[in-house]
């Protein structure tokens, strides 16, 4: 697509009068087949008025029913090439253009890199209060201009008034001034007619006014400062700050920001689900104020609108968010951190699905500014990038004050149901929680799977409850129900087997809550909260019991990987891992890597004060590689066996993977549309070579929400010439195969079940 800039001091004139003007419009729809830019007539009377990125409304269709889109480009009818009659442009929606040409840039790497479309792309850049017609909300205030009141006879009492508004210039409406603080109405009518004071239009922003407590800028150690350094002078601009858990990167991001905003430019904060994150907001909005722009999927859509228009009329220069927050229209942008740079979040799985990393880089290329990632434990391709030389890697090897990481100990439950003990409590782990709650020391217990219990089953069949709807076993709840944690569905769990009419039905495995449950059993003096899925639905509940555990309200905090990251208790001496091997035996070829990052991070959130840490891990499993180099928070060697084996199986970094989805839900039919577009994916992939194409075949969790899945997997070095070409083909046969059928595409997934 060519983005030409036009420029009426130039149009061409024919036989006395200007040439009519056209506009390339996206239509704002989801349907693949108009997933292009369509030609429509700029009306005379709007010539002065359209410009490049406007949304507009225009005629579609049969009916020439009114939707919105917009514009990508404007041309002169000279180039042109107007065979009919073309649909005018029935209104501009805003008088400011919404996409900017670096937008527009963004727009198609989005496609090309993505594969999506290009309203999805746009939907990106852009809040959907726009879309659904959101204006800034603003008030009239009374603003101070002089206070020479010869002009006005019988001054008396004037000069109090006016001395009031200038002191408060710009605060108050004039209903304000008068019912709130007794000022005439006549002497405001009578400052206003001399010009001595105006009423003066102000935006209200909906933001979070909360104060926060003033966060001081901590005295930084010589690694710190030598980091600070490396990265400032740094040629480079895209930088991988590796530190250990505890060692002050959350500082070293402070300084760099404080640098860019004191230069005039703005700069982004990324974390992985804003959420989970309390501490890095109250610190950042404790030392910046209302600088700051948060930005996430908590916010309504007035909320988003408000602090997108603030980041655009540059109200804010930071912007603390989610990835979203990455397409904010931020000015003079100067500086992207990525913080835990290895967490999955930062892939998007609805389309587009753009990896956070990646945009940022382009954008980086696009603005010039800096782009940092910080993780304790940086994702396999993160680190082969810094090693060598694609980035610059700048490294935080020692604790603040030097203090030890904790201890990590590992416990084989396979010895422990030998010696009989059937609790979900290690003998190891149960005695250092009483020994560190007679202490008055404070616990993490970390398991990620929420609920009382993995599973429901039959003993004298083994019969497993599934859902309905989802290829999947339902987790039973200690309210009586089971419940799928993946459609949602709840069912009353039956008192018999409803395959052999048996009373022998029992939950298996642990959840958060039969933790819990186990906890108040052997310790019953032990305070307790938890932290999960169940328990943070409410707006603000992440914070709340963050600052209660912090406030030392509970003796012990249970949770899921929530408990994992952005949390900083410095009485928090222990930390029980109590299923190591949960995420290590999934299929998946990361299992390892993120069972690595996972334990090393949890186990980080011990031995953060003056008191020493431990981590007790239980595995059945203790002689796997990943679970013996995080007991030695050892990356560098983890990294160099994990290494091999991708390079051994062609995994990122060694090739990418390209996985694409079948849903629907006739299951014949989507096995049959499958193995077609199987065929057609290898006759493509055997034209460029060098390929590898696994399936079709059905996924690891065929169903979900009463749709089945199957799914085509390729491997190897392949270009964006061959992506393209793949969807191409998945976008010529949707338009011919069962309607109930739809096919999307991820280029290096998240997960391949």
């Amino acid at each position: 697509m060519r983005f030409s800039l036009y420029n009426r001091k130039y149009l061409n004139q024919y036989k006395g009068g200007i040439l009519n003007l056209y506009a390339e419009i996206i239509l704002n729809s989801e349907a693949i087949e108009i997933d292009r830019p369509f030609t429509y007539k700029v009306p005379l009377d709007m010539e002065q008025k359209v410009k490049v990125g406007q949304m507009v409304r225009v005629p579609f269709g049969v009916r020439s029913k009114p939707v919105e889109g917009f514009i990508l480009d404007l041309k002169a009818e000279e180039e042109m090439k107007v065979s009919f009659k073309m649909k005018n442009i029935l209104s501009v929606e805003n008088e400011e253009p919404v996409i900017t040409e670096e937008d527009l840039k963004l727009i198609n790497f989005l496609r090309e890199e993505y594969l999506c479309k290009y309203i999805d792309a746009i939907r990106l850049l852009i809040p959907v209060g726009i879309l659904k017609g959101a204006k800034s909300k603003s008030r009239s205030v009374i603003v101070y201009i002089d206070d020479n009141l010869e002009s006005i006879k019988n001054s008396d009492g004037y000069l109090e008034v006016i001395n009031f508004i200038k002191r408060n210039t710009g605060k108050y409406t004039k209903s304000e001034l008068t019912k709130e603080h007794g000022v005439s109405l006549y002497k405001l009518n009578k400052l206003i007619e001399h010009g001595l004071i105006k009423s003066e239009k102000e935006i209200v922003f909906r933001y979070n006014t909360r104060e926060y407590n003033k966060d001081v800028e901590k005295k930084l150690t010589a690694e710190q400062s030598m980091a600070i350094e490396a990265i400032e002078d740094s040629e480079e601009n895209l930088i991988l700050l590796k530190g250990v858990t505890g060692s002050g990167k959350t500082e070293v991001y402070m300084r760099l920001v404080e640098k860019v905003l004191t230069e005039g430019k703005s700069a982004i904060v990324l974390v992985p689900e804003i959420a989970l994150t309390p501490q890095m907001i109250e610190r950042f909005k404790g030392r910046f104020g209302s600088n700051v722009a948060l930005f996430h999927s908590k916010l309504s859509d007035g909320e988003r609108f408000d602090e997108w228009y603030r980041v655009k009329e540059g109200k804010a220069s930071l912007i603390i968010g989610a990835r979203s927050a990455i397409f904010l229209p931020a000015r003079k942008l100067g500086l992207i951190i990525i913080d835990e740079e290895h967490e999955n979040t930062y892939k998007s799985d609805q389309n587009p699905k753009y990896q956070t990393k990646e945009v940022a880089e382009f954008i980086s290329k696009l603005k010039g500014c800096k782009v940092i990632l910080g993780s304790a434990t940086p994702t396999i391709e993160s680190y082969y990038r810094a090693i060598s030389g694609e980035m610059k890697l700048v490294e935080l090897n020692h604790r603040i004050d030097n203090r030890p990481m904790p201890e990590m100990k590992l416990v084989d439950m396979r010895e422990e149901l030998r010696s009989g003990n059937k609790s979900i409590f290690s003998r190891r782990l149960y005695a250092s929680m009483q020994q560190k709650l007679e202490k008055g020391e404070q616990i993490i217990l970390f398991l990620n799977r929420r609920g009382f219990s993995t599973f429901v089953s039959c003993r004298s069949c083994g019969y497993v409850f599934d859902c309905e709807n989802c290829d999947i076993s339902m987790t039973y709840h200690k309210n009586g129900f089971l419940v799928c944690h993946y459609c949602g569905k709840t069912k009353k769990q039956p008192n018999l087997c409803p395959k052999c009419g048996s009373k022998y039905v029992k939950f298996f495995g642990a959840g958060t809550e039969r933790v819990e449950e186990e906890v108040r059993k052997y310790l019953k003096n032990a305070k307790i909260l938890r932290m999960d899925v169940d328990t943070t639905r409410a707006k603000d509940s992440h914070e709340k019991i963050y600052n209660a555990f912090k406030a030392g309200e509970a003796d012990i905090l249970i949770g899921t990987q929530m408990v994992s990251k952005g949390l900083d208790f410095p009485n928090v001496t222990l930390v029980g891992i109590l299923s190591a091997d949960m995420s290590l035996n999934l299929p998946d070829y990361r299992a390892a890597e993120r069972s690595f990052q996972i334990i090393t991070q949890v186990a980080g959130r011990a031995g953060r004060g003056e008191k020493e840490g431990e981590v007790i891990v239980q595995t059945y499993t203790p002689e796997h590689y990943s679970l013996q180099y995080a007991k030695k928070y050892d990356y560098e060697d983890f990294y160099e066996k994990e290494f091999t084996i991708r390079a051994m199986m062609g995994y990122p970094p060694f090739g990418r993977i390209l996985l694409i989805n079948g849903i629907g839900k006739n299951e014949d039919e989507l096995k049959k549309q499958m193995i077609f577009l199987g065929k057609k994916v290898k006759e493509k992939a055997e034209e460029f070579g060098g390929l590898e194409v696994l399936g079709p075949t059905p996924c690891i969790i065929y169903k979900i929400k009463e749709n089945y899945r199957w799914q085509i997997i390729v491997k190897g070095e392949f270009s964006s010439k061959f992506s393209k070409s793949i969807k191409d083909i998945l976008y010529d046969k949707a338009n011919n195969v069962y309607n109930d059928i739809r096919v999307s595409m991820d280029i290096n997934p998240n997960s391949l079940s």
